[in-house]
C-alpha cells in the first residue's frame, strides 16, 4: 500500500472511531448523534488537534452523503403525498427566501461589514441545513408529517435556489445582466429537462427494468444505485448540482411499488456516508479565522434564528396550516446551512469577499446547526410546553390537509391461498388490509381499492413504517423467522390481534407468553382452522378463549419441557 494510501485509510479510521465514541457519548447523555458528527470535524480539524485535513478523498466521501441523503429524500416524495400541499410549498418557500435574504441583508450591514460584504452574506445565508433537518426528521419519522413534508420540500427548492447563486458566481461578469440571465436561464432549461425525464422514467422505463432484476436482490439493489449514479453524473456533466440529480433519481423511484424495499437497503449506506459528511464540516474550520469576527457572527445567529422562525411560522400559518404544523414547521428551519460555506468560498476565490469572512461563516453554521439539532430534535416537546400560549393567538380557520395515515388496519404477512381466503373477512372487521410480499408476482393478483400491496422483507425498519404496524389492529405473519415475530410483538400495539406461526410448541409457547393471541404449530393446527379461529374471534370472543385454551393444552403437551 502506498503512504498516500495509508494515510487516507488511517484518516478514515480515525474519524470513525471517534465518530463512534462520541456518537456514543451523545447516545449516554442523550445527545443528537449528528452534534456528536459535528464535533468530530472540530475535535480532529485546525480548530483543536489538527491530525486530519480536509483532504479530496474525504470530500469526496462527504459529498456522496449528501447525494445519498437526497437521493432517500426523493423516495419519500412521492407525488401523491405532496400533491395537496405543492402549491403551499411553492408560496411558503419563494416568499421565505426573498424575505430572509432581506433580513440577513440587514443584519450584515447593521453589523458593519461592507455592501459587497452584505451582499455575498446575504445571499450566502438563506439556506436552511438540508442534512440537519433531513437526518433528523427521518430518523425521528417525520418525514411523512404535513410539517416534513413542507420542511423538505422548501429546502428542495432552496437547493434548486443554490445553483442559481453558483451559476451567478460563476457568470463572466456580475456587471452583465445579460450574462446573469443566460446562466440562469440555461439552467432552468436543463433542470425542467432532467425532471421531464425522472418522471417518464418512472412511468415507463424503471418498472421495467427492475421487473427483470426484482427477484435478484444483489441486482436490484446494484440497478437502483446505478439510477442514482447517472443522474448524479448528469448533473455533474451539465455544471449542476449533484443533490439536485440524486434527489430527482430518488423521485422517480419513489413513485415504483419497489421503493421502501429499496429505501431499507439504501439507509444503511446513507448513514455511514452522513458520519463522513458532518464530520468534514467540522473539518473546513479554520483556526485562524474562527474567533475573528466572532462577535458578529453571534449577535447575527441570534437575530437570524428568530427572524427564519417568525418568518417561516407567518408563511405556513398564512396558508392556514394547523398551529402544531406551523410551530413545528417553523422551529426545524431555524439554522444557516453548511452550504454558506460553499457559497462563500466560491465568493473568495472570485474577489467578491476576502477569506476572513469563511470565519464567520463557520462559527454562524456550526451554532446554528447545533443549537437547532436540539431544537428540532424536541420539537413536539416544545410545542406541546407553549400550546396553551399559541392557541390564546389561534383564532383563524384552518385547512384540512389528507395525509393518508393507516390505523387499526389489518396486516398479512405473506400472500398464499389463506391469507387471499382472509382478506374479505378482514376487510368488513378492519376496513383496509395491507398485504407485505416480497414475491413481486403477487400484485397483479389484488386489484382492490381496500388491498394495499407493498413488496418487501417485513424484517426492514422502513417496511415495518410503511405498512403501519404500530397502529395495525390486527397481524398476521405466515413466515418462520423468528427475529420477524419477536420484532412484531413488540412493536405492535397492545390491544392488536397477533396471529403468529411457529416451528414447534416451544417456540409457541414464547410467542404466547409474549402476547401473541393464537400461534399456528402446523403439526397440531391447519391453515383450515386458523380460518375458523378468526372466523369465531370476531363473532364469539368466548368460544375463542376456549379454543385458545385447548390449543395451549396440546402445545404443552408437545413442548420438550413440560
Amino acid at each position: 500500500m502506498a503512504v498516500s494510501e495509508l494515510v487516507i485509510a488511517i484518516d478514515f479510521a480515525v474519524i470513525i472511531i471517534s465518530a463512534t465514541i462520541l456518537s456514543i457519548i451523545a447516545r449516554k447523555t442523550g445527545q443528537p448523534a449528528i452534534v456528536a458528527y459535528l464535533f468530530t470535524g472540530i475535535i480532529l480539524g485546525p480548530v483543536f488537534l489538527d491530525v486530519i485535513s480536509q483532504s479530496s478523498i474525504i470530500e469526496l466521501f462527504s459529498e456522496l452523503g449528501l447525494a445519498f441523503l437526497l437521493f432517500l429524500i426523493g423516495f419519500e416524495m412521492s407525488f401523491g403525498k405532496i400533491r395537496n400541499i405543492l402549491r403551499s410549498v411553492v408560496y411558503i418557500s419563494v416568499f421565505q427566501t426573498i424575505l430572509q435574504t432581506v433580513l440577513a441583508f440587514g443584519v450584515a450591514y447593521a453589523v458593519g461589514f461592507s455592501m459587497m460584504e452584505t451582499i455575498i452574506i446575504a445571499l450566502c445565508t438563506v439556506f436552511g441545513a438540508t442534512p440537519v433537518i433531513v437526518k433528523i426528521l427521518a430518523d425521528k419519522k417525520e418525514t411523512g408529517t404535513v410539517a416534513g413534508r413542507i420542511n423538505i420540500g422548501v429546502l428542495i427548492l432552496q437547493d434548486i435556489y443554490l445553483v442559481v447563486i453558483l451559476a451567478i458566481f460563476n457568470a463572466e461578469s456580475l456587471e452583465s445582466p445579460v450574462d446573469i440571465l443566460l446562466s440562469v436561464g440555461w439552467i432552468f432549461i436543463l433542470l425542467s429537462l432532467l425532471g421531464f425525464i425522472a418522471i417518464a422514467a418512472s412511468r415507463y422505463i424503471l418498472p421495467l427494468l427492475l421487473e427483470i432484476t426484482v427477484r435478484h436482490t444483489h441486482a436490484f439493489f446494484v440497478q437502483a444505485i446505478a439510477w442514482g449514479f447517472l443522474f448524479v453524473s448528469f448533473t455533474e456533466y451539465m455544471n449542476l448540482s449533484v443533490e439536485i440529480g440524486a434527489f430527482l433519481a430518488g423521485l422517480s423511484m419513489g413513485q415504483l411499488r419497489f421503493s421502501s424495499e429499496l429505501k431499507g437497503r439504501i439507509r444503511p449506506i446513507t448513514n455511514f456516508f452522513m458520519i463522513i459528511f458532518f464530520s468534514s464540516i467540522g473539518l473546513q474550520v479554520q483556526a485562524d479565522y474562527i474567533l475573528l469576527y466572532w462577535q458578529e457572527a453571534l449577535i447575527s445567529s441570534l437575530i437570524l434564528m428568530a427572524g427564519n422562525f417568525l418568518i417561516m411560522f407567518y408563511l405556513i400559518r398564512r396558508e392556514r396550516f394547523d398551529m402544531e404544523t406551523t410551530f413545528i414547521g417553523s422551529i426545524n428551519m431555524t439554522q444557516v446551512s453548511e452550504f454558506s460555506l460553499v457559497v462563500g468560498a466560491l465568493a473568495v476565490t472570485r474577489g467578491f469577499i476576502q477569506t476572513e469572512i469563511l470565519g464567520y461563516f463557520s462559527l454562524m453554521a456550526l451554532g446554528t446547526m447545533s443549537v437547532s439539532t436540539y431544537l428540532i430534535y424536541y420539537n413536539k416537546q416544545l410545542y406541546n410546553s407553549i400550546r396553551g400560549f399559541l392557541q390564546t393567538f389561534s383564532q383563524a380557520e384552518e385547512r384540512e390537509v389528507n395525509i393518508a395515515v393507516l390505523n387499526n388496519h389489518a396486516v398479512i404477512v405473506g400472500y398464499d391461498a389463506l391469507s387471499k381466503h382472509m382478506i374479505s373477512l378482514l376487510k368488513e372487521q378492519f376496513g383496509e388490509v395491507v398485504i407485505v410480499d416480497n414475491n413481486p408476482d403477487r400484485v397483479n393478483e389484488i386489484d382492490d381499492d381496500q388491498t394495499r400491496y407493498i413488496f418487501g422483507n417485513i424484517i426492514q425498519e422502513d417496511i415495518r413504517e410503511e405498512a403501519g404496524i404500530m397502529n395495525a389492529g390486527f397481524i398476521l405473519n405466515l413466515a418462520r423467522d423468528i427475529n420477524v415475530n419477536i420484532t412484531l410483538l413488540k412493536e405492535a400495539d397492545k390491544d392488536a390481534l397477533i396471529f403468529l406461526r411457529a416451528e414447534n410448541a416451544d417456540l409457541a409457547l414464547r410467542y404466547y407468553h409474549r402476547g401473541a393471541h393464537y400461534v399456528i404449530v402446523y403439526d397440531i393446527l391447519s391453515r383450515e382452522k386458523l380460518a375458523r379461529s378468526l372466523e369465531l374471534y370476531l363473532s364469539d370472543r368466548e368460544e375463542f378463549s376456549k379454543s385458545v385454551a385447548s390449543q395451549l393444552e396440546s402445545i404443552k403437551r408437545e413442548a420438550s419441557y413440560v
